[in-house]
């Protein structure tokens, strides 16, 4: 018996095919169909993408009226041995070579899914500002929506151009995502009134450190915390680079001062915490720096920061939502706290000083209690910060210190150079 396998449908080979088949032309198009956006185009498929989304497979079928003697093909697909064994060469000389295209979905589902991490966006609440003589707020930036680009679905409307030869623009699924601060939300939010305020100084500060304590500063401005609503600086403070406005300035990273991006944005995180601790805020995580820093007098009373870590967080816990609005007076900087005043009572104690040392380093401590409007403490928290010596971190140019007397030098002269030296 003759071994062949005779094709003479395209169903037997679609059966076989783990993807969806189509029968598409080659030619389909030599110009990009768009993609669009409520009616706005983003992307474009190109001549390029479309060949990444096709597969061409092969396959052959026996047509007696057929002869080519040039060709003479092998019947069977795997061209296996009895194929060979058992086929005629006339026979041979009767089989067409055809090559079937199908659209390939995982690739055009790859595609979607990059479109996605371009297009989709996180909802952005407005930012506000609260005129405490009209008691009325403003938008300081307006709101954006959230945009969600449905993978499945946009994949299927593609699928579905290609298959019918449709070159007009394909609309991207999408769902979005409304924001929960807006100008016409705003009157809803409990901000009525001041509640405390932060200050710092940042006296003597270079240009750019000074840049960067401006531009980490309006990330805040305007910022709203919903009641309960756990608030990360790192988190709200976003990159810290080149690219996104900042300056290298000395910060403590490493054992060392050292010049990087952002140097001073704990100018911000210090005074932000201050305006936290008089407004009662639950304060959840908050971290001295590793030596006094005169920047952030009283010593004891400041919060750094670093991304990825460590953070400044605190929960909003008074009933309505909290603003954070910013000005630069002179060389302060002020945070001041907005809300609704639930008649709480709150009193910080300190810093004060336990230990100190000749070399710089000490220890401090204060305290936070705050009292509802019934007299109840709700808060009762001591903050307590351990310092080192400033001459532990070195600045550029600064020559290492000796940690160890010299053979050749006199108990005297080790004396006189570690009170010289703070060692």
């Amino acid at each position: 018996m003759t071994i062949f396998k005779t094709i003479t449908t395209l169903s037997v080979i679609i059966s076989f095919l783990p993807i969806t088949a189509f029968a598409i032309d080659e030619d389909f198009s030599s110009n990009a169909i768009q993609l669009t956006l409520d009616n706005s185009t983003v992307e474009y498929i190109t001549l390029s993408d479309i060949t990444n989304f096709t597969r061409k497979i092969p396959f052959f079928t026996y047509n007696p009226d057929y002869s080519n003697e040039i060709e003479a093909n092998i019947l069977c697909i795997d061209k296996t041995e009895p194929c060979l064994l058992t086929a005629s060469t006339r026979q041979s000389f009767s089989v067409q070579n055809n090559v079937f295209t199908t659209v390939d979905e995982d690739n055009i589902k790859s595609f979607v899914e990059d479109i996605t991490r371009k297009i989709n966006i996180d909802p952005n609440n407005a930012k506000l500002h609260f005129n405490i003589d009209t008691q009325t707020t403003s938008e300081l930036t307006p709101h954006t929506d959230g945009i969600s680009i449905d993978i499945a679905d946009t994949t299927q409307k593609i699928i579905e151009a290609l298959s019918t030869d449709n070159m007009t623009p394909i609309e991207l699924s999408y769902t979005k995502t409304p924001a929960q601060i807006t100008s016409e939300t705003a009157s809803n939010l409990g901000i009525k009134e001041l509640l405390g305020e932060g200050v710092s100084n940042f006296r003597g500060s270079t240009k750019s450190r000074i840049h960067n304590i401006t531009t980490a500063a309006k990330r805040f401005d305007g910022l709203v915390i919903a009641p309960n609503e756990e608030f990360s600086f790192v988190s709200v403070l976003g990159p810290v680079d080149g690219e996104h406005g900042y300056k290298e300035e000395l910060v403590i990273r490493d054992n060392e001062t050292k010049p990087e991006y952002g140097g001073g944005i704990c100018q911000v995180s210090t005074t932000v915490f201050r305006g936290a601790i008089y407004t009662g805020m639950k304060i959840t995580q908050r971290h001295n720096h590793s030596y006094p820093v005169h920047y952030y007098t009283p010593t004891g009373f400041d919060a750094t920061v670093y991304i990825p870590a460590p953070d400044f967080r605190f929960i909003n816990n008074t009933p309505g939502h909290i603003l954070l609005n910013m000005k630069i007076e002179a060389t302060e900087l002020i945070f001041k706290y907005y809300g609704t005043n639930d008649n709480r009572t709150t009193v910080m104690d300190g810093p004060y000083v336990t230990e100190r040392q000749s070399n710089g380093a000490m220890k401090t401590y204060f305290t936070q209690v705050v009292k509802n409007k019934s007299g109840e403490t709700i808060i009762d928290d001591i903050f307590k910060s351990t310092y080192k010596s400033p001459a532990d971190y070195p600045h550029p140019g600064d020559v290492a210190k000796l940690t160890e007397k010299p053979n050749n030098w006199s108990k005297s002269q080790w004396k006189d150079y570690k009170i010289v030296n703070g060692i």
